[in-house]
């Protein structure tokens, strides 16, 4: 029986199952991601925006998605810098968002639009920034000053914040940025077709502002507890964490999409 055992023995089940898995995985992974619902988790984002934006505002001063807003912060500190340093703060915000816009962009042109792990790699960059601005805020939850305890995450943030937005512009939603409502509004009320039923366009843009609204509220009430900006930010980390397994899952492209 030892004689006519083969030497190197047969592969294991467990190898063969291995070397069956991988191609799967990597084709899995390769793939563009179907454009159809993927709105979802756009929109889901308004959440995130909404919830940061209100926490950090509350808190640090400064918001971290919509640089409109930081935009007139900014113009306001450069009239009269010495009232305080909210414009640097804002300052921060919009140059860390542009440098996630310019990222961002290129990443998913480089590699692919709308292959999978392209967007699997996309988010969970924008969840480790997350993640380690709520680290900071855990270890050491300083609010004011220039401290780079609120500089570092208040970039992080704004950095990651920009990925949603170029995703919007990758999936051809350019309507759902997730960091602007004031176009929202607009198209909304602007639809010639804004009281008919089947208008998918009218249902988008009602549900951005009101998911957005949502985040808001639940920011404003990490602002206002014990946990603060902490809270707010390991909350964002979980929705975001949600965001990553929904583009791993997500059904691929189809012909003719």
């Amino acid at each position: 029986m030892d004689e006519r055992r083969p030497l190197l023995g047969r592969p294991s089940a467990t190898t063969s199952a291995s070397s069956r898995l991988a191609p799967r995985l990597a084709s899995h992974m390769n793939v563009n991601v179907s454009k159809h619902w993927a709105d979802l988790v756009l929109l889901s984002c308004y959440i995130i925006t909404g919830l940061l934006d209100s926490s950090a505002v509350s808190i640090w001063g400064s918001f971290v998605s919509m640089q409109t807003g930081n935009t007139v912060y900014l113009g306001l500190g450069l009239i009269a810098p010495n009232e305080g340093v909210r414009w640097i703060k804002a300052l921060t915000s919009i140059a860390s968002f542009c440098l996630g816009s310019f990222f961002f962009a290129r990443f998913h042109r480089y590699f692919g639009s709308a292959r999978r792990w392209v967007l699997v790699a996309s988010y969970t960059l924008q969840l480790a920034c997350i993640v380690l601005a709520a680290l900071v805020v855990t270890l050491d939850p300083r609010t004011e000053g220039l401290h780079w305890q609120v500089l570092l995450p208040l970039g992080a943030v704004a950095f990651q914040s920009s990925g949603q937005a170029v995703t919007s512009r990758v999936l051809k939603y350019n309507g759902l940025t997730s960091v602007v409502l004031t176009s929202n509004y607009c198209d909304l009320f602007a639809d010639a077709k804004i009281w008919r039923l089947s208008n998918i366009e009218r249902n988008r843009r009602v549900a951005a502002p009101l998911l957005l609204l949502l985040g808001a509220m639940i920011g404003g009430l990490f602002a206002h507890s014990t946990i603060g900006m902490e809270g707010a930010l390991w909350t964002a980390a979980g929705l975001k964490a949600t965001a990553v397994v929904a583009w791993i899952l997500w059904k691929p492209e189809q012909d003719g999409e």
